[in-house]
């Protein structure tokens, strides 16, 4: 079974909820880089090519709810 950080989950929610790389970066207090290097590196654990398909697994594997809206995008 997949192991995800709290950080991981939220970014995992924040995706879910459409936020965009810049936005996560200043959220989440990082470089847009770090954002994407963070989010391959768990896109490859998932084996997941997109935002898409990473929302879809952890909804999936319980990762998030289908209903999370822990964080909202306003």
């Amino acid at each position: 079974m997949l192991q995800i950080t709290p950080s991981e989950r939220i970014a995992l929610e924040l995706l879910a909820a459409g936020i965009a790389t810049n936005e996560l970066a200043s959220r989440l207090g990082l470089s847009t880089c770090e954002i994407d290097g963070h989010l391959a590196s768990l896109f490859a654990r998932m084996g997941a090519a997109s935002r898409t398909e990473a929302v879809a697994f952890a909804i999936r594997r319980e990762l998030l709810s289908s209903g999370s809206h822990v964080i909202s995008s306003s």
